[in-house]
């Protein structure tokens, strides 16, 4: 079961609904550790004073900001403790937007908020009526000694509490120095009804249960083919495709395609794909495509997600 990360209020007007906090991701990243090769010995990171070569004790370290190479400004945590946010345990909703008003850009980390003692009513409540208005709540929250702005929302039953980006920390796309003239990029009305045919061949209901992490699912299989003693073939990097310098004649090629495989799916191919386990190569062994025996490393003193297939050959 989920253990929640916070505690504290939602707080609007002279409104304040218990909350517990709860994260809604789990990253499942595969994880590796560096090894001595001689012995696979983990290697341990020290911290090292380069002037010295000697090794720096952890109660010795302070904070520095870096104002040129080797120029420091060095901070105290009491200094630190002057400047920060006011530890709070409420969640201050300082306004309330259309939720299609937010670009997708500023979101940032996702976490459910459950209610807390005595505050099932209230938090229905406020459940229901952002609901109904579609609106979100745009709030500030302390946690771990940092300010976070949030947008607080209704979403399958639950209250969903988004952390956001700064204003100032979004960097506009005129920063990039590399886009072309805008007359540049216009394109004519047929290759535009042409490439609205194509989305519409390909357009289907988003299902975000239909795509998976193929590279992370390869990794596993690999680590768990070497742990049973298999040899890891090594595959020639594939060409990069070459351009296609007639814009309409890839075009429509791709329409053409996608009609072969039946027009506008009514199903992500993903979908289809994650329905059944891919056939092992040639020459894998059976036994481990039945079950999961390997790390998620390959070797001792690792953790994460244990494999379910081997696709490596002998």
């Amino acid at each position: 079961m989920a253990r929640a990360i916070w505690s504290g209020a939602i707080s609007f007007g002279l409104v304040n609904i218990p909350v517990k906090l709860y994260s809604a991701v789990k990253r499942q990243t595969v994880r590796f550790h560096q090894l001595d090769s001689s012995d696979n010995a983990r290697i341990q990171q020290k911290r090292v004073n380069p002037n010295t070569g000697e090794e720096v004790p952890y109660e010795q370290l302070v904070k520095g900001f870096e104002l040129s190479p080797d120029r420091y400004v060095v901070i105290t945590p009491e200094e630190l403790e002057t400047v920060e946010p006011q530890k709070t345990r409420t969640i201050d909703i300082e306004a309330f937007v259309q939720l299609e008003q937010i670009d997708p850009i500023y979101y940032d980390h996702p976490y459910y908020l459950a209610p807390g003692p005595g505050a099932t009513k209230a938090y229905g409540l406020l459940l229901k009526a952002l609901e109904d208005t579609d609106r979100v709540g745009i709030a500030r929250v302390v946690i771990r000694s940092k300010e976070a702005l949030v947008a607080i929302r209704a979403h399958q039953n639950v209250l969903t509490m988004e952390t956001m980006l700064f204003g100032d920390e979004v960097v506009p796309p005129s920063d990039l120095g590399e886009l072309p003239d805008p007359d540049e990029v216009k394109a004519g009305k047929k290759e535009v009804d042409m490439a609205r045919q194509l989305i519409e061949s390909l357009s289907t209901e988003f299902d975000p249960g239909a795509f998976r992490d193929t590279y992370r699912d390869r990794v596993l299989e690999m680590i768990e083919a070497k742990a049973e003693g298999q040899e890891i073939e090594i595959q020639d990097t594939p060409e990069a495709p070459a351009e296609v310098p007639d814009l309409m004649a890839a075009l429509e090629a791709s329409i053409a395609g996608a009609k072969r495989q039946g027009g506008q799916r009514k199903e992500p191919a993903a979908k289809k794909a994650s329905s059944s386990k891919p056939a092992a190569k040639k020459g894998s062994s059976s036994k481990g495509s039945s079950s999961s025996k390997a790390s998620s490393n390959g070797s001792k003193g690792s953790s994460g997600s244990k494999p379910k297939r081997k696709t490596a050959k002998k």
